[in-house]
């Protein structure tokens, strides 16, 4: 009895100190070689949306940040010249259509005449017109429909499900065509960037589980590789003023691994947790989001 205690001591201490041993190989291994990141991103899909006619802006629908439906009104750019662009047209259209029916029945009478009451020359000429006419008709009505859609787009809506952002108008600006004045962040468009070295690529394959933890919210998002860059910018490549490379210099001894940006697909976001696109969070895939909950509480995980 008195040889078991003397050593057990000795034993508990040699389990301590094998199973501290096992626990920093692992961590080591997590930490050291495991896919994992703190330079991550979330990224959004944009849309600009941007106004097809010119005008003033009379009626702003939306406030910055909200959320809007597909179809929802954003703003409304002033009508009055566009309306009245429309009645010009269909005016034009009626005044068309008359021409038309005139000269295509005269072209009618003549070539029903008998040979020689009209000459075959004059008879050539007034199908001609006709059909000139009828061409008229039909450019009408396509002026028309363009102006009907003209007016259709003074009143601009949101192309997609998302949220505001960058709002910069009120009622008085002035919207030009083909200028971005508002952006939406589509609400389906989330995904995250996570920028990990080279030399853990290797470790990295698409689909592989991915575990996603944003700097600002606790809980973590589950998500999954989705692609892998196949390129980034060589700073070597871009020559000076006289068209020479531009090569930086290195110290042989010392090479810093470059960062290749991994695509992850966001699965499922936890209640309470709000996705803004250019947020930072840290990122771990395969075997590191395994060990993802005791790197976070050894405070190796941000």
């Amino acid at each position: 009895m008195t040889v078991l205690k003397r050593l057990l001591r000795p034993l508990l201490t040699l389990a301590i100190v094998a199973a501290t041993a096992m626990l920093l190989t692992a961590l080591w291994r997590v930490y050291m070689l495991a896919p994992w990141t703190r330079d991550g991103r979330v990224s959004a899909e944009v849309v600009r949306v941007t106004p097809e006619v010119s005008g003033t802006v009379v009626d702003v629908r939306v406030v910055d940040n909200q959320f809007v439906r597909r179809g929802d009104i954003l703003y409304v750019i002033d009508p009055r010249r566009f309306r009245l662009a429309l009645d010009t047209a269909q005016a034009v259209v009626l005044a068309r259509r008359e021409d038309a029916a005139l000269k295509t029945a005269t072209a009618r009478r003549r070539s029903q005449l008998s040979p020689g009451v009209v000459a075959s020359e004059t008879i050539e000429q007034a199908n001609a017109t006709a059909a000139i006419a009828r061409a008229d008709y039909d450019a009408a009505i396509a002026a028309a429909h363009v102006a009907e859609l003209d007016l259709d787009r003074t009143t601009v809506r949101a192309p997609l499900d998302g949220y505001v952002t960058n709002l910069r108008m009120r009622p008085g600006d002035y919207a030009t065509a083909g200028l971005t004045r508002v952006s939406i962040i589509d609400a389906e468009g989330f995904w995250i960037t996570a920028y990990f070295e080279e030399t853990k690529l290797s470790r990295i394959a698409i689909g592989a589980r991915a575990q996603i933890h944003l700097m600002g919210f606790e809980p973590p998002i589950s998500g999954h590789v989705e692609s892998i860059g196949h390129g980034i910018a060589d700073a070597n490549e871009v020559p000076d003023h006289l068209g020479l490379p531009s090569v930086n210099p290195v110290f042989a001894w010392v090479r810093l691994a470059q960062r290749i940006p991994v695509r992850i697909h966001i699965n499922t976001v936890p209640p309470g947790v709000t996705l803004a696109a250019g947020t930072t969070c840290s990122v771990a895939v395969g075997e590191a989001a395994a060990g993802y909950r005791l790197l976070s509480r050894l405070d190796f995980w941000p």
